[in-house]
């Protein structure tokens, strides 16, 4: 053992491999307790920050190759370097980690400081142009529902926050032999679960009303334009095909995957039309993902080009269609850095004074800014397009617009048969906890299913495999804590943090000019 902890690449490097099997489809999450006591382990073996990140950076790759490996079947280049750029972000919490250690005597607040900072990376991380949340702590805990309930009031991170606190007090416990701290250690390791197991047993929440949903997952090719087939007519005959053979009489709501309608579509084209006139006869509204070309009166700042003398944009976007075929839609706000959208595409344009580049042109798919629903008779809710679901933060604006269950659409074929599509599923487990609502997701190639308010699965498709199904699903119009109160534990996380870090840096100064 004292050989293995005297070789720094071999600590970081197995932290990196423990944080990599903590996440689904592995599942053993519990190795991230292991990882994080030998990350804090490195932040006192280390001579320096520059060290310490330079040790620590093989092993954030390593956890990111492991869990996102996938990148690489969409992009080679874009994922090479998102799990580059990703990983060097990752040393910033653990030199501020590095730093409480050195300069604070209380174990106890170390470890509060060190959980502190990791949540502040998370949610900073979360807010950015290039953010990238998948490796979010909390969503390495997707698949154990049952234990991890409290986030209904501190939304996900408040499960890195549970797993990092732990680690270090773990850490300080091993490191001063403390029995008092190991007691506190073992107190804050399992009163997080008891609270959540508690909550998972209690009486499930009342439902407003109920709808038929129809979940369709065509299983068309993503690699190939339209699918393989001869155009968009013959595309949408195939998912017509699919969604008359899964409906029934009392369906209420059709749901088709992200980019369902293969190509970019007007509002008013042939297809959406087609649309419009099946929720008519069949009596059903439709969600339905599809390139969507937005024409402007008055040109935006930034548009993409323009065609008929109106300038436009395409958007990833959810087309709505009420079973009186009235279309409205809804465009994806998150958008993939680089992959859809290019990052910081606003401020570019505005530094860009000479007027060089034209921004629009290349900057990719519109990002959408509101958080649009649909309602029916029976409900109301919004179709979610992929990466949008990772970001709760957003999903809280369709709570707050009275959605009584959650809608996910997706196309995670683009990933092929990898770790991704198991991953993403997981991680809308977490959506229903925070926000005590029914999942529906309708996913092209799988998985598609449903997820009850406690995060239980009850519906899950098989991957690459072209079916549907119809299912119950209940509204409810509960306000859980973090839907009330958002993301409180990620403010009060980068108050303390910066504030005990400010203070530290003055009083380094001080005492560096006293002497």
């Amino acid at each position: 053992m004292d050989k293995f902890l005297h070789n720094k690449w071999a600590v970081s490097i197995t932290a990196g491999i423990l944080l990599g099997l903590s996440f689904p489809p592995v599942n053993i999450s519990v190795l991230a307790f292991p990882a994080f006591v030998l990350l804090f382990y490195l932040t006192e073996h280390t001579d320096s920050n520059k060290q310490l990140a330079y040790f620590s950076y093989a092993g954030f790759v390593v956890w990111n190759i492991i869990t996102t490996y996938w990148l690489l079947m969409a992009s080679a280049p874009a994922g090479i370097a998102a799990i580059l750029a990703n990983s060097a972000l990752m040393t910033i919490p653990l030199v501020l980690a590095a730093i409480f250690s050195r300069k604070l005597k209380s174990p106890i607040l170390i470890a509060l400081l060190q959980a502190t900072a990791w949540v502040s990376y998370e949610y900073l991380h979360h807010n950015w142009d290039l953010s990238w949340p998948w490796l979010a702590l909390g969503n390495a805990w997707s698949n154990h529902v049952e234990i991890i309930q409290y986030i209904s009031a501190t939304g996900h991170l408040g499960i890195s926050f549970w797993v990092v606190l732990t680690s270090a007090l773990a850490y300080q416990a091993l490191k001063a032999k403390n029995l008092r701290l190991a007691i506190i250690t073992t107190s804050v390791f399992f009163v997080f679960p008891v609270i959540s197991l508690i909550l998972y047993n209690k009486a499930d929440s009342a439902t407003t009303s109920i709808t038929e949903v129809a979940v369709i997952q065509p299983n068309h090719d993503s690699y190939q334009n339209y699918a393989g087939m001869s155009g968009m007519t013959e595309v949408m005959d195939s998912l017509f095909a699919l969604t008359e053979r899964v409906i029934s009489p009392t369906t209420d709501l059709v749901i088709w995957p992200e980019n369902a309608i293969d190509g970019q579509i007007y509002i008013d084209s042939r297809a959406a039309m087609r649309i419009s006139n099946a929720a008519r006869q069949w009596n059903t509204a439709f969600i339905a993902g599809t390139g969507l070309i937005e024409l402007y009166d008055t040109p935006p700042a930034l548009y993409l080009g323009v065609t008929g003398g109106k300038a436009y944009n395409i958007y990833n976007s959810s087309l709505y269609v009420t079973k009186r075929g009235e279309i409205s839609h809804y465009n994806k706000a998150h958008l993939v850095p680089v992959v859809e959208r290019v990052p910081f595409l606003e401020f570019l344009s505005t530094i860009d004074i000479f007027n060089w580049v034209n921004w629009g042109k290349i900057g990719g798919f519109g990002k959408g800014e509101e958080a649009t629903t649909i309602t029916g008779d029976s409900f109301v809710t919004g179709g979610l397009v992929c990466y949008d679901s990772v970001y709760p933060t957003w999903i809280r604006k369709f709570i707050q617009n009275d959605v009584g269950f959650i809608t996910i659409i997706t196309n995670d074929g683009w990933w092929g048969n990898t770790s991704g599509h198991h991953q993403h599923f997981a991680y809308a487990r977490l959506r229903a906890i925070e926000f005590d609502r029914w999942v529906v997701r309708s996913a092209n190639n799988g998985i598609s299913g449903i997820i009850n308010p406690k995060g239980d699965i009850l519906v899950k498709t098989d991957y690459w495999e072209r079916t549907g199904f119809t299912y119950n699903v209940p509204s409810i119009h509960t306000s859980t804590l973090y839907n009330q109160f958002g993301d409180w534990l990620s403010y009060l996380s980068l108050i303390l943090t910066f504030s005990f870090w400010a203070y530290l840096a003055i009083k380094s100064r001080r005492e560096s000019s006293e002497t």
